[in-house]
């Protein structure tokens, strides 16, 4: 159920009978046909487990299942958005950056401190977006939101990534992360910026990055 970019801002997706999809709540913009929209109490493959773990690691979105014939518009907020593809890998992202996905996708739930120990718990603290995040798993598409627009940056082994982690939206591959500092503790006492840190990507797969380093 692949999606069509309309823009930047939005994108298309065709709604077929016997299938369904899930979508940020308030993320409809327009549809045409018969297409159902209702909440979510599930929020994709994973079962209600999968959705008990993400709600007790905060890690979750309110969902709506999308359902019917016909054609549906999303778009939230005026934010920038991007569409992944799938083909049986995984996607790491945070909950709030999803606009839509294929039904199709199991969805989870990782806990980022068991990529890079305890850096990778003061990874979510610093980023705010907390300690988990969530997966989505299978063949299908993906629309992720991001500011000011997303570049897609190839990760190679011997050849890692340095990202500011305010900038980071998601990644896939065979990637692990981790925190380091870019500048010495006494340098960053005082300092609010996430600039102090780099999420270090590396490995075999992909990063997207948004061009600002606000959250949504």
């Amino acid at each position: 159920m692949p999606f069509r970019e309309i823009g930047s801002k939005m994108v298309e997706a065709r709604v077929a009978p016997g299938q369904r999809m899930f979508s940020q709540r308030g993320a409809m913009i327009a549809y045409k046909g018969e297409v159902s929209f209702t909440p979510s109490i599930q929020g994709g493959q994973g079962g209600i487990g999968s959705m008990i773990g993400r709600r007790l690691a905060g890690e979750a979105a309110p969902l709506m299942t999308v359902e019917g014939d016909g054609t549906v518009l999303f778009g939230h907020g005026g934010h920038h958005v991007e569409v992944v593809e799938l083909s049986g890998d995984t996607l790491y992202v945070e909950a709030d950056r999803l606009l839509a996905f294929d039904g199709t996708l199991e969805q989870g739930t990782m806990f980022m401190g068991s990529q890079g120990g305890v850096m990778g718990m003061v990874r979510g603290q610093v980023t705010g977006q907390g300690l988990f995040t969530t997966t989505l798993s299978g063949h299908g598409s993906v629309a992720v939101m991001a500011h000011g627009g997303v570049i897609r940056l190839p990760i190679a082994p011997g050849r890692p990534v340095h990202v500011d982690p305010q900038a980071y939206v998601a990644h896939h591959g065979d990637v692990r992360n981790k925190l380091s500092t870019a500048l010495g503790w006494r340098d960053m006492i005082g300092r609010g910026s996430g600039e102090a840190f780099q999420l270090e990507l590396s490995g075999q797969g992909e990063v997207f990055v948004q061009a600002s380093e606000e959250k949504l």
